[in-house]
């Protein structure tokens, strides 16, 4: 029971909704699922764009021959090798012998070592077209979005981009694919979780593609997780410009570690004086129960951070420690910043966070909030001028 679902009158949508795999890349959790998207074009000659998760989609080969109707497919466009995208491969090869395989370089080293494939290569140069009939497909090399043989195809002329893993979102579709027929603010949260976790490292190379994105005209964005999008294409394009710059909205996110709850009262009252500073955005997690993607998620929405840490064994907490790698992993910055934390003996939580902030390049909007022991009135003056320094950057 697979309907047929066009995005136009010669572009299908092909689609799996996987809501039984737990998490993405073996680390990201994925509570709503996931989908794979692939895009066959019938003209004069038949196309394939990307295929999906090996297993995911049931009788895969068997959908396409059923939409091809008895004839052959000619060519499969892999834009990008991660195995959610080309697992089926293998079985498309297998049936389809003769089938032409369009990449770049980088694509056919990854191709032969994973699936061995050495035969019907076609290596497309940056930019070069090739014409399948009424389509004139396009291809545009976008290297580190995500991966380093990563590409885009444009269709020339029905004006379609089948853009890789950008653009892309965690969650499964629930029936709508197109972006007119979804909530679309329930996917602009999970296409933030996953171009920051995802992609954000590479927000420079993001722009790269823009350069060559700019140049050509787009009405509908086909990526391979997530929505179709057909009816908002400036908005995302929009996004995702403002996330590779990472361009935060005013609004503080406040993370911190505690393993006693003085360190917890410390953000807490420190999240109060920011409210009363004027700011209307504010988040605040324990480390210790929110996933780190969903940490990161918010933290590139927002344009101020407040990172906070009990000490433990002369270091920061490790729930902590592991946020903080991730962070600097990730390059975050333009961040108006703040830290806070307690200790009992001879600290080293906020030691070892203004050590982390000095590798990451953070200037700090006020010095570090740090109590010896449990907060009280008489301890809170460097909480009052953090959250206060923090509320004045933030809204600007």
């Amino acid at each position: 029971m697979n309907p047929t679902i066009r995005l136009t009158d010669r572009i299908h949508y092909i689609g799996v909704h996987d809501r039984r795999k737990h998490l993405f890349e073996n680390m990201w959790p994925l509570p709503e699922g996931v989908s794979y998207n692939c895009y066959l074009i019938l003209d004069e000659k038949t196309v394939l764009v990307d295929t999906v998760e090996a297993g995911a989609g049931g009788d895969f080969v068997g959908q396409i021959e059923a939409l091809l109707k008895g004839r052959t497919l000619d060519y499969l466009v892999i834009n990008h090798m991660e195995p959610d995208h080309t697992g089926e491969i293998g079985n498309i090869v297998r049936t389809f012998p003769d089938v032409k395989i369009i990449g770049n370089k980088k694509t056919f080293n990854v191709l032969q070592a994973y699936f061995g494939i050495t035969q019907n290569l076609v290596e497309v140069a940056d930019g070069e077209t090739i014409e399948v009939g009424y389509h004139k497909l396009q291809f545009l090399y976008t290297p580190w979005v995500h991966w380093p043989e990563t590409m885009m195809t444009c269709d020339l002329t029905e004006k379609v981009l089948f853009s890789g893993d950008a653009f892309g979102s965690f969650g499964a579709l629930n029936g709508g694919v197109f972006d007119d027929e979804i909530e679309f603010s329930y996917y602009e949260s999970e296409m933030r979780r996953y171009y920051s976790n995802i992609v954000g490292k590479y927000g420079n190379m993001v722009q790269k593609a823009f350069a060559k994105l700019n140049r050509i005209e787009i009405k509908a964005i086909c990526p391979v997780h997530g929505p179709v999008w057909r009816k908002d294409v400036l908005r995302v394009l929009g996004l995702y410009d403002r996330w590779s710059r990472q361009e935060g909205e005013p609004g503080v996110v406040i993370a911190y570690a505690s393993m006693y709850g003085n360190t917890a009262r410390m953000a807490d009252y420190i999240a109060r004086k920011v409210s009363e500073g004027g700011v209307r955005h504010i988040r605040v997690h324990d480390v210790s129960k929110t996933h780190a993607s969903y940490l990161i998620s918010e933290i590139w929405k927002y344009n101020g951070l407040i990172l906070g840490s009990c000490a433990y064994n002369t270091q920061m907490h490790p729930t902590m420690d592991a946020l903080t790698r991730e962070l600097e992993l990730l390059g975050v910055k333009n961040k108006h910043v703040g830290l806070l934390g307690t200790y009992s003996w001879n600290g080293g939580g906020v030691r070892s966070l203004n050590d982390f902030a000095g590798r990451i390049g953070w200037e700090q909007a006020a010095p570090a909030a740090e109590i010896h022991g449990a907060p009280t009135a008489e301890k809170a003056t460097a909480c009052d001028v953090l959250a206060a320094e923090i509320a004045k950057r933030v809204i600007g």
